[in-house]
């Protein structure tokens, strides 16, 4: 398909228009962040502004900005950035409403820029406590803010929904938004349906169980809460539908928490007055743990449609019946009209870790289509009478392990997609992913803590280090464009290990991605050619954003490398040094230049190997697996701190680190309520045998 289709061009209402009125276009009514209903209805008649986290209720990332395009993108360049100091995993999207790009960092730090200067206009730090840092499974990142009316919404770790003035970046209310039973953190964007504030949570890992919940924009109160697994089937459920989910479930599920959190996508169609949301794994991992004797356990790892005004259930899918691999639907969610056998359907799209890339009728739930994006050894294929996958059951583990793929990373995990309504594709990050899952046999639930998977991380250690390998070997990661009516891939570009962002698509025949080389890229469109590329010194996970002001397009993205890309499953360590994270703001033209990257040291330094003895070793083994390998990867393969190359400094400080909560600060809080010293030391020998054993694989570049 050529530029020709491209340039066509829609007017307002919904149609898209060439850059000349684009650049007309008035930017914003009067007063700061003053978005409402009308306005993000309408908001391709101020496409200059990013309104909302996927741009448009649909969230579809797709821009209809124009000006940097396919013929001049080569000429773009840093126009301005801003340091984050908080070095961990930066996935959050920015707004703009007028001229103010609004931000939000690690430990849920809120700023507001200049967007044409970078100017720093105002910063709220929210003072999270730090010990939900070790309640997070994957990181201490957030998504993304909200505004409405003159106010910015910010969802914290800790569970606190708090809207600011967005002219001071002071508080109006806050509100606590968690049971404090179970492990819960947020890591998503709050969205705003017409007054109405919604937010989900994390916590699935933890066992904790799952719901969505909408607040009054304007007071802070609770107008509606869905909960995504049934409670106590002696008591009276909030809701039909969560009798009927009951009956799905089998043993005292309700004591063991469930899980299917809703941690990040929620989708809002103000025609049909629906919300989609997507739900989490199941909390412990292991079926047989959570609800032992089977069943599909809803509403786990499905799609939920609920009545926008009552939160009231309408519809579910579920991608995955009785989960039991972190095969989460929380993936974005892309609402779109598609003209599917010559007749002009309302759909919704995702691709979940499962593998499979579905395309749903929004209207009642029913399967259109599915097809696998990437080999899903799980299942062979979705039946598409009963629309139920169709499971191998040796993906089903015991506690010998079995290498499945997509493993817990899934085929694409939390990196926004982005749909372009020009070319009719969808624009999707993935990885093809192996891990050998298996069962804890002595597993032990403990309500509160965040590790409740119930799967094995030590033992067989021949079949483990065979699954890493093969992983290694044969795993494939790239941006591919996927047409989603004839469901299959047109185009990829592939690359080096996985970790790559989130994308945005433009009229300018352009997406833009961060890539795991450490660059910021720019590919056409229709081809997937590479037109522009600029190293950045950190890796760009997060979604890119376009703006313009003053008839100037920009484009921004932050740059941190960190969040569940890291941590799921095995990884190489980075290729590349990092700089501190930075939100980077680019435009035609510009010249601004990052300051040079300070490295650390000569390199890797190979620690002395324990003398521990094979006891020793195995404990801090086991420890290493129930409480650190979430963060820092199965055996100490990669995670975002690939702790088989810690520094001397590091290695030195290991126990004031573990116990004592040195770098609490930087997300690594003290563990010193569940592990003793001699537990710590145990790890600290486990993981200086992992360096030795690994050292001139992990070392080479």
């Amino acid at each position: 398909m050529g530029y020709a289709r491209l340039r066509l061009c829609r007017g307002f209402g919904g149609v898209l228009m060439t850059g000349a009125l684009l650049a007309a276009a008035p930017l914003a009514i009067a007063g700061p962040a003053n978005v409402d209903h009308a306005r993000l209805l309408a908001a391709d008649r101020t496409p200059g502004e990013w309104l909302t986290t996927g741009r448009t209720y649909d969230e579809q990332r797709f821009s209809p900005l124009d000006q940097i395009n396919d013929r001049n993108v080569a000429q773009l360049g840093l126009v301005w950035s801003a340091d984050i100091p908080v070095d961990r995993g930066v996935e959050a999207t920015p707004l703009v409403i007028g001229r103010t790009l609004y931000n939000i960092e690690p430990w849920n730090v809120t700023t507001a820029y200049d967007a044409t200067t970078g100017k720093q206009l105002w910063r709220f730090d929210p003072k999270v406590n730090r010990d939900y840092g070790k309640l997070a499974c994957c990181d201490i990142v957030t998504r993304g803010v909200a505004a409405w009316k003159g106010r910015i919404y910010l969802a914290t770790l800790d569970g606190r929904l708090i809207a600011l003035d967005a002219r001071t970046g002071k508080p109006a209310w806050s509100v606590d938004t968690f049971d404090k039973l179970w492990p819960y953190t947020i890591t998503g964007a709050p969205r705003i349906f017409d007054g109405k504030v919604l937010i989900g949570n994390g916590g699935a890992e933890g066992a904790a169980r799952g719901y969505v919940t909408a607040y009054d924009a304007a007071s802070g109160k609770q107008l509606w809460r869905f909960y995504t697994v049934p409670g106590d089937p002696a008591k009276p459920q909030p809701n039909k539908a969560l009798e009927m989910a009951a009956g799905t479930w089998k043993g005292d599920w309700w004591n063991r928490g469930g899980g299917g959190t809703v941690w990040d996508s929620i989708v809002y169609d103000p025609d049909l007055k629906l919300i989609y949301i997507g739900t989490g794994n199941g909390g412990p991992w292991v079926q047989r743990y959570r609800s032992p004797g089977g069943g599909d356990n809803l509403f786990l790892s499905s799609i939920v449609a609920l009545k926008a005004d009552t939160g009231d259930y309408v519809w579910h899918y579920q991608t995955t019946p009785a989960d039991e691999w972190d095969f989460t639907a929380t993936q974005p969610i892309i609402l779109a009209d598609l003209r599917i056998d010559g007749v002009l359907r309302k759909v919704l799209m995702q691709a979940p870790k499962n593998g499979f890339f579905y395309v749903l009728d929004r209207v009642t739930g029913k399967l259109i289509s599915a097809r696998n994006y990437v080999p899903t050894s799980w299942a062979s294929g979705i039946d598409m009478t009963t629309g139920r996958p169709i499971v191998n059951a040796e993906a089903h583990y015991g506690v010998n392990p079995v290498i499945v793929t997509p493993g817990p990373g899934g085929g694409h995990n939390w990196n926004p997609m982005a749909y372009s309504p020009l070319t009719g594709l969808v624009y999707l990050p993935t990885t093809e992913i192996y891990y050998a899952y298996s069962r804890n046999p002595d597993f032990k639930q403990s309500p509160g803590n965040m590790s409740q998977l119930g799967i094995g991380g030590a033992g067989f250690e021949l079949t483990r280090k065979a699954a890493a390998e093969f992983a290694e070997k044969y795993a494939r990661n790239g941006l591919i464009a996927w047409d989603p009516v004839a469901q299959k891939e047109v185009w990829r570009v592939p690359y080096t290990g996985r970790g790559s962002g989130g994308v945005l698509a433009t009229a300018g025949n352009l997406v833009f991605q961060g890539t795991i080389d450490g660059t910021f890229a720019a590919y056409s469109a229709d081809k997937g050619r590479k037109l522009w590329e600029m190293p950045v010194q950190q890796v760009p996970i997060a979604a890119p954003m376009t703006y313009m002001i003053d008839g100037v397009q920009y484009v921004a993205v932050n740059a941190g490398w960190g969040g569940g890309i890291a941590h799921a499953g095995v990884v190489k360590p980075l290729p590349i040094p990092l700089s501190a994270p930075r939100l980077l703001v680019f435009r035609i033209g510009g010249t601004a230049k990052l300051p040079p990257l300070v490295l650390a040291g000569a390199g890797p330094v190979r620690p002395d190997d324990t003398k521990a003895d094979a006891a020793t070793i195995a404990q801090g083994g086991a420890l290493f697996a129930t409480h650190c390998a979430t963060c820092h990867g199965e055996q100490a393969r990669g995670g975002i701190k690939d702790l088989r190359v810690m520094s001397p400094q590091t290695r030195a400080e290991f126990l004031d680190i573990v116990l004592g909560g040195k770098r609490r600060e930087k997300g690594m809080v003290s563990f010193a309520n569940v592990l003793s010293r001699p537990d710590a030391e145990a790890i600290q020998a486990y993981l200086a045998r992992r360096a030795n054993e690994d050292w001139e694989s992990i070392t080479k570049r």
